[in-house]
């Protein structure tokens, strides 16, 4: 039987399945600008899932300014060329190395803090997500399999714990561009960015200061881990420009 971090977990797993489906159509042309979208009720069947999350796969739509919903009259597509996607970090080169330096440094200013927060405010169950995500990231490394979405919920049941929603928001809006290890390219073939060997060490620092309630100890952690990053990945641009 599921506990409640692991159901929240699914839930948003659903959410963003459903809501990537539908803005795949959007952008597709399935559903032009103007027309309306299936029914609450229609979606819920085509789906398999629960009107709450059909209605949160909504809200994220129109967040982005693809959808726009008419009271009584239902939810309706908006042209995807004028959606908020077009806004800030609509331009994020993922495959860049010196966009993936960007990212690192804006995270610091608030992953750092976030870590801090959550050794203070967490709950219990929030610390066993957090556990629980940090040994899904030790699972994939022992498979040799990509740790991108395992290290971003790592990332992000850390900010849940912070009791700020804001901090797993802005994580949310700049997921594509905070995890790039495993599409990055440097200037150069020759140049090729190599997984942070020390992840799951960083990682299990970093829990273990959230875990003793000590947020100096975390936030030190939290800098090392993101510092770490931000050296190798320095020192790969470097080299790409030298080869």
């Amino acid at each position: 039987m599921m506990n409640l971090p692991q159901i929240k977990a699914q839930a948003r797993t659903l959410v963003s399945q459903v809501s990537d489906d539908l803005r795949r159509q959007i952008e597709a042309g399935a559903f032009r600008p103007g027309e309306r979208l299936p029914s609450e009720a229609a979606l819920t069947q085509v789906h398999s899932v629960s009107r709450t999350v059909i209605r949160e796969a909504i809200a994220i739509l129109r967040s982005d300014g693809l959808v726009e919903t008419r009271k009584g009259a239902g939810v309706f597509a908006l042209d995807p060329a004028k959606s908020h996607r077009n806004g800030p970090f609509s331009d994020l080169n993922t495959g860049r190395i010196s966009e993936a330096i960007e990212m690192l440094e804006m995270r610091s200013a608030f992953e750092i803090k976030s870590a801090g927060l959550a050794a203070m405010r967490r709950s219990n169950a929030q610390l066993d997500a957090i556990v629980r995500h940090h040994e899904a990231v030790g699972q994939c490394l022992a498979r040799g399999e990509t740790t991108r979405e395992s290290d971003f919920q790592f990332h992000f049941a850390v900010a849940e714990a912070t009791q700020n929603t804001r901090f797993p928001q802005f994580l949310t809006l700049i997921r594509e561009g905070i995890m790039p290890r495993a599409q990055l390219t440097a200037t150069t073939e020759r140049v090729k960015p190599t997984p942070n060997p020390y992840l799951q060490q960083e990682h299990g620092a970093i829990v273990g200061a959230i875990m003793d309630g000590d947020a100096k100890a975390a936030e030190a952690a939290m800098t090392l881990h993101l510092d770490g990053s931000l050296r190798r990945y320095r020192e790969i641009l470097r080299a790409s420009l030298e080869a």
